[in-house]
């Protein structure tokens, strides 16, 4: 059962690719759900395969020991001459993003830790921030705290602000209730937002170069046995 938490030291890889249908979204899934029930890898801790839900695409939440172990998967022939080549064919842009959980939230109604499962009904939001180098700690200090407002807001369930290792992006990966509930959210007129989330959304907006985003649910999962 993957679980986020800030404290377990793990690096965290988000595979993110886009297609043009929904019938190639489908191919990538089949495709990554026979990677993940065959991942033998050393150092791997787990894998989450999600497939898109406003636009074709899937997300694939991946944790690793560390990134050297990332690295050995990275550099093994089967990857380089089947695993990339297969995935280039298949989807319209594919990213391979490394990152550090910096930050955790969730409602209290959900216990102690965050579960990343196709057994849950999670609508889960993906959200990439591109920054500059020197812009990356500022703009992670502004989004990563503590939300006490968000927590009284329907339908939300967690969120998780993670740090881009090559220092050119913030993510977020937040679970909500379902789409209607977050897009109520989303469009939230800003004069009914507190001023402190007021002030820190103008100020991420001023940091961030580009913001890409969609929504997905979990299809698929496997843990391996420690």
């Amino acid at each position: 059962m993957p679980l986020i938490s800030p404290d377990d030291g793990y690096l965290t890889v988000f595979n993110l690719f886009e297609t043009k249908t929904w019938e190639g979204q489908e191919r990538v899934v089949d495709e990554m759900k026979d990677i993940v029930d065959n991942a033998t890898y050393p150092g791997w801790i787990s894998s989450t395969v999600h497939a898109g839900v406003d636009t074709p695409g899937t997300l694939n939440y991946i944790q690793w020991r560390d990134l050297a172990a990332l690295e050995a998967r990275y550099s093994g022939d089967r990857f380089k001459n089947k695993t990339v080549p297969l995935f280039n064919e298949l989807a319209t842009s594919v990213r391979l993003l490394k990152t550090e959980v910096e930050f955790t939230q969730h409602h209290p109604g959900l216990g102690e830790s965050i579960e990343i499962s196709p057994k849950r009904d999670d609508y889960a939001v993906f959200i990439l921030l591109s920054v500059e180098p020197e812009n990356q700690k500022e703009l992670l200090d502004t989004l990563a705290k503590p939300d006490e407002w968000l927590k009284t807001v329907p339908g939300y369930r967690s969120h998780t602000y993670y740090r881009g290792l090559d220092g050119r992006f913030v993510a977020n990966y937040a679970q909500w209730e379902s789409k209607e509930l977050y897009d109520a959210f989303h469009t939230l007129p800003e004069e009914e937002r507190p001023a402190d989330v007021r002030e820190g959304r103008v100020r991420a907006r001023s940091l961030a170069t580009n913001r890409w985003a969609n929504s997905f649910r979990a299809v698929h999962s496997r843990s391996a046995e420690i």
